[in-house]
């Protein structure tokens, strides 16, 4: 292979968040390699497999959790990164949670409430389908949304997308300490795959289900989401919750950034199972010989 997958997902980590600018991201790129061979499904195959085995280790020692986030636009492939980069994890350690317009229980609580409830428990990975940052970057698009929040007037300034920058990125460092790794990916695709994307929704019986009306409304505010997400990551990435801006165009790349990503993560958590005291092996002993006699 010319080049570890793993370098390939340091490519797109943003480690100097002042200096991001997503224009700087190419959502074509794939680093190289050619798409038109089969390195990339040999690669996300063995990554795969690698973060299987990783994630047995994780589930039993019991002590780290790991967070991985799915942010984008409509249809930059976050289902498809759910369904072939966990394709050899165990169910029992993982955990995915699709985030939709909040209900009224959730409004009736601050921003990050809804997200708190479905963090991973230790030993557990947890995958959020969108997740607290639609609230710096849909209801940024959409201030309108805000007068939903019951929120003080007082307490809605200009100032509030850099208070939940804050926010959030005290919330991170929170877990970080806790034991919780995030991972946080955007899937950068670019307005024309998008188009593409959708078109195929229309025109597959089966996947015409996916297709919703008000994505064409949003796709019509794309500058704006663009800079949405721009001023969050710039604002967000950091040592202990990094973005990875994931090229989307060409979906078996994505998801092997993903994929390595995840598995480089978790690999240098070094995660072992666990050691038997000699209580544990006398009575283990004594079982054999029971289930022997």
């Amino acid at each position: 292979m010319s080049m570890k997958s793993a370098d390939i997902a340091k490519r797109y980590r943003v480690d100097q968040p002042g200096r991001f600018k997503l224009k700087d991201f190419d959502p074509d790129d794939t680093a190289g390699l050619d798409r038109d061979k089969s390195e990339f499904k040999d690669m996300l195959k063995a990554d795969a497999e690698r973060l299987g085995k990783l994630q047995e280790r994780l589930y039993a020692e019991g002590r780290w959790s790991v967070l991985m986030i799915l942010q984008g636009m409509d249809a930059s492939g976050k289902d498809g990164i759910v369904n072939h980069v966990l394709s050899e994890i165990d169910p029992q350690g993982c955990m995915v949670h699709s985030f939709k317009a909040p209900n009224p229980e959730e409004l009736a609580h601050d921003f990050l409430w809804r997200t708190t409830l479905r963090l991973p428990e230790r030993g557990r990975i947890g995958i959020f389908n969108r997740s607290y940052y639609e609230e710096v970057i849909v209801v940024r698009v959409h201030p309108e949304f805000l007068n939903g929040q019951k929120l003080p007037p007082p307490l809605v300034t200009d100032a509030i997308w850099k208070q939940r920058f804050e926010d959030i990125v005290a919330f991170e460092r929170h877990l970080a300490r806790n034991g919780t790794i995030v991972l946080k990916f955007f899937l950068n695709i670019s307005k024309k795959e998008q188009s593409k994307q959708l078109l195929q929704r229309l025109d597959d019986p089966e996947k015409y289900w996916k297709f919703n009306r008000g994505d064409l409304k949003e796709r019509a505010l794309w500058d704006k989401y663009m800079d949405a997400y721009e001023d969050a990551i710039r604002n967000t990435s950091h040592p202990d919750g990094p973005w990875y801006v994931v090229p989307s165009d060409y979906r078996s790349f994505s998801r092997l950034v993903v994929a390595a990503a995840m598995a480089d993560a978790i690999e240098r958590l070094n995660p072992k199972f666990p050691d038997l005291d000699e209580a544990t092996r006398a009575e283990m002993e004594e079982m054999k010989r029971q289930l022997k006699g």
